[in-house]
């Protein structure tokens, strides 16, 4: 068999080096993240903690922001919980309770530090919700549309207003640091909520129950 016959020789790294290599710098990205912000991280210091080369990290990750994401969406980012069979109160309460205590830890560190870096690069702030918000807000978007059909809400309740109305209370909390992020706050902040977002009287029986033909 001829050189020309025999298959090429395969570049680049084995598959079992590569990802050897892949979860170094992601961890290098993590345990520096815990000791400075993401705007103080280099990618020379992750390339130096990873014993890898730059040109490593840029092959994988064009810029600093991707290689953060990348890391965000491995090592910290959280499972919510499953859609809720219960009310849709009940569902959202369950979400922002789940949020509380990863939100106190790494991951609240790191989405502060990314929506203040999105101040001066807006790619940032949407690679955030396309990447890692959206997909929540639909499924929280269905709990309470879910919640308007059963008459539980009200039918003109706005579900985007509810979303920006827990969820957005609870990131100033994040952000301002204006009081403790706390499981108890996050309870009473979804009753009040909600209080203000259920079917009036009468309005649910008319809309669970089929109107009654008058006999002539």
């Amino acid at each position: 068999m001829s050189a020309k016959d025999s298959a090429a020789p395969r570049r680049g790294r084995p598959p079992i080096e590569a990802a050897e290599s892949h979860a170094r710098i992601l961890d290098a990205v993590y345990e520096l993240l815990q000791e400075r912000s993401v705007r103080d991280l280099t990618m020379e210091a992750v390339a130096k903690r990873a014993g890898v080369g730059k040109p490593t990290l840029y092959k994988w990750w064009p810029t600093k922001a991707a290689l953060v994401f990348a890391m965000f969406k491995e090592r910290i980012a959280i499972v919510l919980p499953p859609p809720s069979a219960g009310t849709a109160e009940e569902a959202i309460r369950e979400v922002a309770r789940a949020l509380i205590g990863p939100l106190n830890g790494q991951l609240g560190k790191v989405l502060s530090e990314l929506i203040a870096e999105g101040q001066s690069e807006p790619a940032i702030l949407q690679d955030l919700f396309d990447k890692h918000i959206r997909g929540h807000e639909e499924a929280n978007t269905a709990d309470i549309e879910r919640g308007k059909k059963s008459g539980e809400l009200a039918s003109d309740v706005d579900p985007q207003l509810i979303i920006d109305a827990v969820f957005g209370a609870i990131f100033y909390r994040l952000l301002f640091r204006t009081a403790p992020l706390t499981e108890e706050f996050s309870d009473k902040l979804v009753r009040q909520v909600f209080r203000g977002a259920r079917a009036r009287a009468g309005e649910a029986t008319t809309r669970s129950k089929r109107r009654r033909v008058k006999p002539k």
